[in-house]
């Protein structure tokens, strides 16, 4: 049977009352359960990045079939008579980044957004130094079997991929201490 708190301390064997705070959830929490499946996703196109370079070291695909992989494509639909623009790869993981950082900002998690503006930065100067093509992509068929950057593209998979790693288990953490502390 259980009685109201006044009349716990008059009833002899009553349990007494619990007066730990229960959990909240606060945009915060929101904010780190999106960015740990979202980094899930991250880490997966951080892992094709590196099979893709891959493959295209060993000579298993050619340039040009892995770029359209790797790039967005413009196709136009002529029934619509508009611009479809299809993301791949780079442009989804730019943006998602960008996404986490905004939602960062907005819960004043300071220093989980300390912690992901260098890849941000790195991100949008990447996108701003890219070469000169006709659509939105990073990786130029032409310029892409050139040994440094073949190399330089491997080492930016393999480092992206240590960031999310550390990025999803620092996420975790970040979403277990504000709903246990809130």
């Amino acid at each position: 049977m259980v009685l109201p708190r006044g009349l716990r301390a008059l009833v002899p064997g009553a349990a007494p009352v619990s007066s730990s705070p229960a959990m909240a959830f606060t945009f915060a929490a929101f904010c780190y359960m999106l960015a740990l499946l979202l980094t899930a996703a991250l880490i997966f196109f951080a892992i094709w990045h590196i099979i893709a370079f891959d493959e295209l070291k060993t000579d298993y695909k050619n340039p040009i079939d892995q770029c359209n992989t790797l790039n967005p494509t413009v196709e136009k639909v002529k029934k619509i008579k508009r611009v479809k623009i299809a993301l791949k790869l780079v442009l989804p993981e730019y943006l998602i980044h960008a996404f986490f950082c905004v939602m960062f900002l907005c819960a004043a998690e300071w220093l989980t957004l300390a912690l992901n503006m260098p890849l941000l930065a790195y991100h949008i100067w990447r996108y701003m130094s890219r070469p000169v093509m006709s659509g939105p992509g990073l990786y130029d068929p032409t310029t892409i079997m050139n040994a440094d950057i073949l190399a330089y593209c491997q080492k930016e998979g393999w480092c992206k991929l240590a960031f999310y790693l550390l990025a999803f288990f620092y996420y975790l953490y970040g979403m277990i201490y504000v709903l246990v502390s809130s």
